[in-house]
């Protein structure tokens, strides 16, 4: 069995939507398997290492929050993408999303540099998006699979031409409320609009990050965990699905 080491970026800034919830799913998940999951929190003055973390972690936050921290996560950009490159996987949320991006134009015009990971640009409009979500996604070939979860964001966000979304979007507004699209993912790096938060609703993406993880701690390519009894979990994905599918199908 294996410890999964976790860096938890700005945890002390970017955690207003209960984000820190995925964390406690992480861990319960990995120990119902007999692995531990140990969580580093990384603030302003700690170096990000390549190599030291098998998952990294990055919350959402309100346009101050995030403004805060911007200058400083760009400057770390060149470790995080190398640990990237040594198979490391990052799960970013909301304002964690949005810095993953080239840049980002807060509401009242600021502008605030990315890490660079994913090939995208967001620009705070004039109206927030809000409300459940549905998504359809597909992590593996031919394992087509529903995420449920909630956005509350002014960010409109442009993928590049050729990048791959996240999911589609079944009901909600999603990256931009045109495109048709949420999110964005690269191998290993995801990053969402959805939270509230959003693993305790999809265990199966929880799994398929510590899948990845794993993958990065042993070398070796990603696992295939023992199914666990998510009856409960099952529920509240429904519930949270049905909420969405209420709102009316929007692509």
């Amino acid at each position: 069995m294996s410890t999964i080491r976790v860096g938890h970026l700005y945890p002390d800034y970017l955690n207003i939507y209960a984000d820190r919830g995925n964390i406690a799913v992480l861990a319960r998940r990995a120990a119902w398997r007999g692995h531990t999951l140990e969580v580093t929190p990384l603030g302003m003055d700690d170096p990000i290492v390549p190599g030291a973390h098998d998952l990294y972690y990055i919350g959402g936050g309100q346009d101050r929050e995030q403004l805060l921290v911007a200058a400083n996560l760009a400057a770390k950009a060149e470790p995080l993408r190398e640990a990237v490159e040594r198979g490391a996987a990052v799960l970013a949320v909301c304002g964690g999303y949005q810095l993953l991006g080239r840049g980002y134009r807060g509401f009242h015009g600021q502008d605030m540099p990315g890490a660079g990971l994913l090939p995208l640009e967001t620009v705070a409009g004039e109206r927030r998006m809000i409300g459940d979500v549905l998504l359809e996604c597909e992590l593996e070939p031919g394992e087509r699979r529903t995420l449920a979860g909630f956005e509350n964001h002014a960010g409109r966000t442009r993928l590049d031409p050729g990048a791959e979304p996240l999911g589609r979007v079944l009901a909600g507004f999603g990256n931009d409320g045109e495109s048709g699209f949420e999110g964005c993912r690269a191998g290993r790096v995801i990053g969402t609009y959805l939270h509230g938060p959003l693993l305790p609703r999809n265990p199966w993406l929880a799994d398929w990050l510590l899948a990845q993880a794993l993958a990065h701690r042993t070398g070796g390519d990603p696992p295939r965990l023992a199914p666990l009894a998510d009856e409960l979990e099952a529920r509240a994905h429904e519930v949270a699905a049905a909420r969405a599918r209420s709102r009316g199908g929007r692509f």
